[in-house]
């Protein structure tokens, strides 16, 4: 698995609850483009319209050796999942107040390209901050012991 690109702040800013793997429908200029790196899932997100699950918001940047006919960067793409499994997430988007956002693009070991989705619940501003102070905490810690254990 080679991984394109990371969508960090989808952490950051969720609970993730649930991953899942999906494939996504492209043209030859996005995944020559992809080859390159060229993406950024930042303010990314998937929905759900008329029983299809599609991502927008992605930005492929247009292929440099491409022509006139070169994709459009942020267009809405079509992701791919079974039928049983789009309508178990119809549930959890409607009711539950949940949303699905990327995680990550890849490539798998037979040179597809797939989109890794997670089932997310937005934090609010005062979980972010304990989260950040965790960090913090734990961070000092580590630093702690490794002084002292330095000095020994």
């Amino acid at each position: 698995m080679k991984v394109i690109c990371t969508n960090r702040k989808a952490r950051h800013d969720y609970n993730i609850v649930e991953t899942m793997e999906t494939g996504i429908v492209l043209v030859g200029t996005e995944v020559k483009s992809l080859r390159d790196g060229q993406a950024n899932l930042k303010d990314s997100y998937a929905s759900i319209d008329r029983g299809e699950l599609w991502l927008h918001n992605t930005h492929i940047s247009p292929y440099s050796k491409g022509n006139r006919n070169n994709h459009e960067p942020t267009r809405k793409r079509k992701l791919l999942m079974h039928d049983r499994e789009i309508r178990r997430l119809v549930g959890h988007v409607q009711e539950k107040g949940f949303t699905l956002v990327p995680l990550k693009l890849y490539f798998t070991d037979a040179g597809k390209v797939k989109v890794e989705l997670g089932l997310a619940k937005g934090k609010r501003e005062i979980d972010k901050r304990r989260q950040i102070a965790e960090r913090e905490a734990e961070r000092d810690m580590r630093r702690a012991f490794k002084e002292r254990d330095r000095k020994k």
